[in-house]
């Protein structure tokens, strides 16, 4: 495919700065781009290679542009990040192969599920009795979908995924490669004997619509009830969520992170990398959680914390301005404990 600059600026509603008719095929990072691709800047660190980028047209915001000599052309835009991303949506969709469907003759699938005839499922996939599956889903090979699962409309389930029984998944989801959905929470109690005895999940999962799932995540049924993941929520890979979490709408949590059973968060929040929460508190709508946090407490709407345990990002960072500086502080201590025992000889 070939885009003129004039084209990529009517499309994203962007100023050009150079030559109009200038062209591009693809799309590439602007530190490792190569003539006749398109590429962006939207984040100051990397303003230096708006000087030597070897990409044809670079999308960017005039402030970024400002005071740069650029060899190339600049489709200037009120907001890079949302730009390229209207045109890496369009770029998939016109290079995007037709949907499958039908079921492979290596898949299993029970005679009483329910398949609309715009599914595909792939080989070596497994459809147990009960199941229903929506037009237009793609259930890519070797995934396991247990008794009465639930799946809505054009959703993709990707190889190695498992679902487990009673699961309920919206339209528009994507679940991406050996997630498992549904399994047993940690749930086991010590007798009298101190021997713990597993306490059986009679729960389910709910996953509402356009709700994307990373690689190896695990989400855990209800002990009663269900854990709930609500419209919108985007959840990296390796996450894990215990038994009868809810999380509400438009949040997004990146990598490792792991909540304990029964917290519920609130919507628009953004949890970053290794983040660990403890069961039963409540977090509310739109907070942030700095990476590597500790998160003991319930916390109101509109937070920002970071540290374990958690505290006021503002309050963070300046204690620990403090605690780079202990050791100088110590060293001072030191020397006052010296002069004030020589004083006292």
């Amino acid at each position: 495919m070939n885009f003129s600059a004039q084209q990529i600026a009517n499309f994203v509603d962007g100023e050009i700065v150079g030559n109009h008719d200038c062209s591009v095929t693809s799309i590439s990072s602007i530190e490792n781009a190569e003539p006749g691709t398109l590429s962006f800047l939207s984040n100051p660190k990397y303003s230096a290679y708006l000087e030597s980028t070897d990409a044809s047209i670079v999308i960017t915001s005039k402030d970024l542009a400002e005071d740069k000599n650029y060899k190339g052309t600049l489709i200037l835009v009120e907001n890079p990040q949302d730009a390229i991303a209207q045109l890496i949506s369009l770029h998939d969709q016109m290079t995007a192969k037709p949907k499958k469907n039908g079921v492979h003759s290596g898949a299993i699938v029970h005679q009483e599920a329910i398949i609309e005839d715009t599914v595909f499922i792939d080989a070596f996939s497994v459809v147990e009795q009960g199941s229903e599956i929506g037009e237009g889903s793609q259930i890519h090979t070797q995934v396991y979908i247990g008794a009465n699962v639930k799946i809505g409309a054009n959703c993709i389930i990707y190889p190695g995924v498992k679902i487990y029984k009673d699961t309920q998944i919206g339209d528009h989801c994507i679940i991406h490669a050996n997630t498992v959905i549904g399994s047993d929470g940690f749930g086991f109690n010590p007798d009298q004997n101190g021997v713990y005895q597993k306490i059986p999940h009679l729960g389910n999962v709910i996953l509402e619509s356009n709700i994307e799932i990373g690689a190896n995540c695990t989400i855990d049924r209800a002990t009663l009830g269900s854990t709930k993941i609500k419209e919108g929520v985007k959840l990296d890979n390796q996450i894990h969520i215990a038994h009868n979490v809810q999380i509400d709408k438009h949040t997004v949590i990146a990598a490792q992170t792991g909540i304990a059973g029964s917290t519920k968060i609130g919507s628009y929040c953004m949890i970053g990398g290794q983040v660990g929460f403890v069961g039963h508190i409540t977090v509310g709508d739109q907070v942030k959680i700095q990476a590597q946090s500790g998160v003991a407490r319930s916390l109101k709407d509109k937070s920002v914390v970071q540290g374990t345990p958690s505290i006021d990002y503002t309050n963070y960072n300046k204690s620990y301005v403090h605690f780079k500086n202990l050791e100088k502080i110590e060293n001072r201590l030191r020397t006052v404990e010296k002069e004030l025992k020589s004083k006292h000889k």
